[in-house]
């Protein structure tokens, strides 16, 4: 587990991604979710590629049906970059590094 990448719920996302100072990568996951374990070695690199500019959090949706309700999230891994409590972009499914490299780099 990276100490970069921030767990949280449906009791702390406002405070810890929309009210940010930082844009925020916000991956929702499940545990059984096959592609959703494919991709967590990259946010986990995500998260150390862009420490200093951009926070890195996990949402795990079993546990936080609330919050994965509020953001439509009806496929995993689905990953939300969050800018200023906006979405400045979506990218649901699996995809390589390079793919959201370029995602986050276009929003930052």
């Amino acid at each position: 587990m990276n100490d970069k990448v921030m767990h949280i719920g449906d009791a702390d996302f406002d405070s810890a991604v929309l009210q940010s100072q930082e844009p925020v990568l916000v991956d929702f996951w499940a545990e059984w979710c096959g592609p959703c374990k494919m991709i967590s070695p990259i946010v986990d690199e995500l998260a150390e590629t862009y420490d200093g500019r951009m926070k890195v959090a996990k949402v795990n949706i079993d546990q936080n049906r609330a919050t994965a309700i509020k953001y439509h999230v009806r496929s995993i891994p689905m990953l939300l970059l969050f800018k200023d409590g906006q979405i400045q972009a979506t990218q649901v499914g699996a995809v390589g590094k390079g793919q959201l490299t370029q995602m986050i780099d276009k929003t930052l």
